[in-house]
């Protein structure tokens, strides 16, 4: 979003010359980054790589419009410069991993926020005679740019648990939210038409508004991963758009990659759930069904100390990790390091298996280990990793829930039934490190906890990791 705000203190008619030639060769130069960013950051091995693509293609983009004829003032960028780094550098190098997700959606929010802002400066700028091809990526954009604003915003509130994690739902909600969406696009079709009635621009960008926080309200926690690739999708149409209003080739082909990425994201994590987007959207899953209440307590499980954690997984030959959103709250990933690092001496197969939506975002399991420094050759998606559970001596299941629920096979009534999950269940002993038996995003039990090759390991998944490790080490000095 730095390029369009630099052309926004820029005139449109600039001569051409060396410097425009070398623009335009730059930007190309750019886009080139920006796609194989996107290519490097599919696999891990490669995705540092992809980061430092795509940095190097902004840094390009943003000194390439600098230099150029088109920008006539240098105070409201250097004013912004400032701002920005002031609030960005505290958010990198301050922000905990578990904070990640809702730190991206907040990311989405101020990109579609300065979409918006540069479509709003644009329409009012070239009153009373917009062209109509321009005017009408300028609505596309503004109607983006706000709901995404405010959907990530909500995104973000319920991230962090501001905001109810759960559903908030109410009577005839979704006819409510759609009648919004309708009428605010029907007033950007007026304004296309009519472009002079700017009284009727503030309606039309406060129901854009309105709508934002309305899509994300009735959003259960468990679909995060989804609704973040999607306002992503989102942001990026947007810019895409304003690539057209501003007659941008980069933000153009910039806007259009990150668009049908985060689309092609969120149709992978739907298939991940076996969800559709309208189930997604409209569906307010993950409210905690009334079966499942009390129903926990009334049912025995099986539990074990870390001691007994310790034998089993030193007389294992392959276990399998399944990391899950509980690793990440509890900052444990590095206890997991140690405790990788002690079985691995111990001639112990370890591997990671991944599923597409374990987290609260996109790859963020990858990521958390990562930071771990745990090999990326260990880290399996759940595809590569299904078929190995029949083998494996210990599933051990840090943080995650519904991902590994059996019902998602074999209950046909069950919310989740349908979604493709890892086949813990399979594996010869199952245990699982968590809190206490409450259910998961999905508001139901997780069968698994009660069959008999599953053991409770209840408690915080950094200080059980870290007496695992512990008894690991006096396994081995007693031996």
């Amino acid at each position: 979003m730095i390029v369009p705000l630099l052309l926004l203190v820029a005139e449109h008619a600039a001569p051409a010359g060396p410097r425009q030639t070398l623009m335009h060769l730059s930007y190309i130069v750019a886009s080139g980054l920006f796609v194989l960013a996107l290519k490097w950051m599919n696999s891990p091995t490669t995705a540092r790589r992809g980061v430092f693509a795509g940095e190097v293609g902004m840094l390009i983009a943003i000194i390439s419009t600098l230099i150029s004829h088109q920008v006539v003032s240098f105070e409201l960028i250097f004013i912004a410069f400032l701002v920005g780094s002031a609030a960005g550098v505290p958010l990198a190098y301050l922000m905990p991993m578990t904070a990640v997700p809702q730190r991206t959606a907040l990311s989405h929010a101020f990109g579609a926020l300065a979409a918006a802002l540069i479509g709003t400066a644009e329409y009012y700028k070239m009153q009373p005679n917009v062209p109509v091809g321009i005017m009408v990526a300028l609505i596309l954009e503004m109607l983006l740019g706000f709901l995404t604003f405010t959907g990530s915003l909500m995104a973000c509130g319920k991230l962090q648990e501001i905001l109810p994690t759960r559903p908030i739902v109410y009577r005839n909600q979704n006819i409510i939210n759609l009648s919004i969406l309708i009428i605010a696009a029907g007033l950007g079709v007026y304004l296309i038409v009519h472009p002079e009635q700017t009284v009727l621009f503030p309606i039309f960008a406060g129901l854009s508004l309105l709508f934002g926080v309305l899509l994300i309200v009735p959003i259960g926690g468990a679909d995060m991963p989804t609704v973040i690739s999607l306002l992503n999708s989102y942001a990026g149409l947007s810019a895409c758009a304003m690539g057209f209003a501003l007659d941008n080739k980069l933000l153009v082909i910039a806007g259009a990659l990150d668009g049908s990425s985060g689309f092609i994201l969120s149709i992978i994590m739907c298939r991940a759930m076996n969800r559709s987007f309208t189930n997604v959207l409209f569906g307010a899953f993950g409210q905690i069904q009334e079966a499942a209440k009390g129903k926990a307590e009334a049912r025995p499980v099986r539990s074990a100390t870390a001691e007994e954690a310790a034998g089993i997984l030193d007389a294992a030959r392959l276990v399998l990790v399944v990391p899950g959103y509980g690793l990440a709250v509890a900052q444990a990933q590095h206890k997991l390091r140690e405790l990788y690092d002690v079985l691995t001496r111990r001639g112990v197969d370890v591997q990671f298996a991944i599923h597409p939506v374990a987290g609260r975002m996109p790859g963020h399991m990858n990521v958390l280990l990562a930071e771990a420094d745990i090999p990326y050759d260990k880290l399996h998606e759940m595809d590569d990793i299904n078929s190995d559970f029949a083998q494996a001596d210990v599933a051990l299941v840090i943080g995650a829930n519904d991902v590994t629920n059996p019902a998602a096979r074999n209950d046909s009534s069950s919310p989740i039934y349908g979604m493709p999950i890892l086949n813990v269940d399979q594996a010869r002993t199952v245990m699982v490190i968590k809190r206490s038996m409450s259910p998961g995003f999905a508001g139901i039990d997780n069968e698994l906890y009660y069959m008999d090759k599953t053991l409770m390991l209840f408690g915080d998944a950094k200080s059980f990791l870290g007496n695992i490790v512990k008894e690991m080490a006096a396994l081995i000095k007693a031996a």
